[in-house]
Formats: structure tokens, C-alpha cells, sequence
């Protein structure tokens, strides 16, 4: 594809800091101006609801009125306090008619859910109206698993739905099998958010007796998140795994880390009961796939399968049993989750599947 235009990434806020969706718009970017020779133009909603151009463009850059592409990247929360951006439907017509160009919209997330007490149970219908009617105006749809496809399909039917992980926003490290295969088995880490790395540590410790020998944690690495009291105090209070804490560090950093490290454990789902691809929405598994560090997660579940692409796993450690692959295995498992996360879940796979989107080949 070559000097095909210029797309419009439409986000629900500026930000040249770390931000999930922020950093996913702008690794998308990259991916599709560097393979794809697509340039991208970002705006934001501001404060209201009106869209601000341009957002994180260079000195200079000039707004553009026609586009190839429109990607919208979906957070109801994050165009509406109470996540119901009744406005926003309005604006993408009128984008539409200016422009001519397709719609793609990626749903990072599609409406909430609560009980009676909080606002999002009373509000749920209108969430719904408001992604069932960007959902039916767009193109091509983009979710992170096959438990979001089939929601939004229950919102509207025959919609042209893609499934695709999210990627790592740690990096996406070339590692040769030598360097996979000479990691310290006893070497794990937990990274994510705050709340992510606090629920995990309060399951993996209970859960470290139970580990094998062969793989038994000697030292642990806690990355990301913000500097938390209770996490230092969790961590200065264990006397038998060696602990290093490094919240808010940098991503080539953490990468590093996680590069030498060969178990990650990772306590994600607040309901068992939850179905695992979901998981596929997380940017610290996906950090673990991308960096070939196997998932550990303290409950067994179903495998998960992107067209026929069976990810190896789940593995699990849990006081009912647990499932880990031998060590003479080890290396092998490590790197066919890393291959499995580059043809599956890669930024640069995702900028050759938008890019296709755009030109209706997807």
C-alpha cells in the first residue's frame, strides 16, 4: 500500500504521557505509517463535546479536512462522565458526509455494568443505544476477544467484527531461543497497574508453596503501577523470595526485566468465573506474550483459541491442583507464546489489519 492518505484518530483525550488508549492510538500510528505509508492526523473531544485539532501532531501540522479512514477508538467513560457520549454519533455523521472515508471503530471497551447502587445499572440502557449506534455506522469493528464479538453481535447483527488482542505497551523484544532458554526458572514477576499488582501479590504468595521445585519462586520483580505503601510493606515483610519493587519505571526498562524473567503471575479476573479470553484485553499479558514470559494465573480455565490458533495454556497454580508445563518444556512453551503472540496480537500485526480495514480487504 503506497501514499494511500491520511487516517483521523479520534481519542477521548490529548496526552502525551502514558495512557492506555493513548499509547495504543499512537503505536497504531506508527505501525501504519512506517508499513503502510498511512499518515495519521489525532484529535481528542477536550473538554466537551466537540473534537480538538490537531493532538500530538508535530510543529506545523495542518488540520486536514478529507480523510481516507476514520478510527475511532471507543471508551464510553472516556467521552461522557457518565459514559453515555449521546453527542458523538452526531459528529461521525457529519466527519462521514465531509469526508467520504470509512469508519473504523475500535471498542476498548463497550458499556458497563453495576449493581442497583451505582449509576451504571441505571444508565446501562442508554450505553447500549449509544454503541449499538456507532457499532451500525461503522465499517469494520475491532475487539480484543471473542467474548466481545459476541456482545457486540448481540447489540447488532451482520457487523464486520475483527478480533484482536491487545498488544504490549512494554515492548515487543526480537529474542533468539538461546536467550529464552538460558532464563532462571525461579525468576518471576508481576507487572501491570496498581490494582492489578496488588490483587496478584495477595494470591501469589499463598500460592508459591505450591509451585514445584524445579520452579519454585527465589526471586520476584513487581513492575509498574504507582509507588504504593502496602505493596513495599507486602514485599519488605517476605523473607524466603528475594523482591525488587520498580513502580512507574520506564518501558524499555520493564521490558529488560521482563526479558529475564521466565514465570509471570497474574490474578486478573476479580470472577473466577469469567471466561479467559477476556484476559486478552490485559497490556500486562500481553507484555508477558510479547516478551515469551509464561502466564500463571492462580485458576484453571478454557484454552484460548483465535482461529484455530491455540495460545498454550492456561496454566494455573491453585490449591485444587495446577498445571505447568516440565521444565525439559519450558523453553519451548516460552517461545511458541511468543510466536503465537506475533501473529496474533503484534502492533504490527494490528497496523496491517486496520490497514487493510481501510481499504476493505478486511
Amino acid at each position: 500500500m503506497n501514499n494511500v492518505g491520511t487516517i483521523l484518530q479520534i481519542l477521548p483525550r490529548a496526552s502525551r504521557g502514558r495512557d492506555g488508549v493513548g499509547d495504543y492510538a499512537r503505536t497504531l500510528a506508527a505501525s501504519l505509517e512506517r508499513h503502510h505509508d498511512l499518515r495519521t492526523t489525532f484529535v481528542s473531544t477536550g473538554e466537551g463535546s466537540h473534537l480538538v485539532f490537531p493532538v500530538g501532531g508535530g510543529p506545523g501540522e495542518q488540520r486536514v479536512d478529507h480523510y481516507t479512514a476514520i478510527v475511532l477508538h471507543y471508551v464510553n467513560y472516556g467521552y461522557s462522565r457518565r459514559g453515555v457520549p449521546l453527542w458523538l454519533p452526531a459528529v461521525l455523521r457529519r466527519l462521514q458526509r465531509a469526508s467520504g472515508a470509512r469508519q473504523i471503530t475500535v471498542f476498548h471497551e463497550l458499556y458497563a455494568s453495576g449493581s442497583w447502587r451505582q449509576s451504571a445499572f441505571w444508565l446501562q440502557p442508554l450505553q447500549v443505544r449509544v454503541a449499538r449506534t456507532i457499532a451500525a455506522m461503522s465499517d469494520v469493528c475491532v475487539v480484543s476477544s471473542e467474548v466481545a464479538r459476541q456482545q457486540l453481535e448481540r447489540l447488532v447483527s451482520e457487523l464486520r467484527i475483527i478480533v484482536h488482542p491487545v498488544f504490549s505497551n512494554l515492548g515487543e523484544p526480537i529474542l533468539s531461543p538461546g536467550e529464552i532458554a538460558e532464563r532462571d526458572s525461579h525468576r518471576w514477576i508481576i507487572c501491570g497497574g496498581t490494582e492489578l499488582i496488588e490483587r496478584s501479590l495477595r494470591s501469589f504468595f499463598p500460592a508459591a508453596f505450591l509451585i514445584p521445585e524445579q520452579f519454585a519462586p527465589r526471586e520476584l520483580f513487581v513492575v509498574g503501577g504507582s509507588d504504593n505503601s502496602g505493596v513495599r510493606q507486602t514485599l519488605n515483610g517476605e523473607k524466603k523470595i528475594r523482591t525488587h519493587y520498580c513502580p512507574q519505571v520506564e518501558a524499555k526498562i520493564a521490558s529488560g526485566i521482563l526479558a529475564g524473567c521466565a514465570f509471570g503471575w497474574m490474578d486478573y479476573f476479580h470472577h473466577p468465573a469469567v471466561p479467559m479470553p477476556v484476559i486478552l484485553k490485559s497490556t500486562a499479558f500481553a507484555a508477558y506474550c510479547a516478551h515469551g514470559v509464561i502466564p500463571v494465573l492462580p485458576h484453571s480455565g478454557s484454552v484460548i483459541d483465535l482461529g484455530g490458533d491455540a495460545l498454550p495454556g492456561p496454566f494455573f497454580v491453585a490449591p485444587s491442583g495446577q498445571n505447568l508445563p516440565l521444565e525439559s518444556e519450558r523453553a519451548t512453551t516460552a517461545r511458541l507464546i511468543q510466536s503465537w503472540y506475533e501473529r496474533n496480537a503484534s502492533s504490527s500485526h494490528l497496523g496491517a489489519t486496520v490497514a487493510a480495514a481501510i481499504c476493505g480487504q478486511a
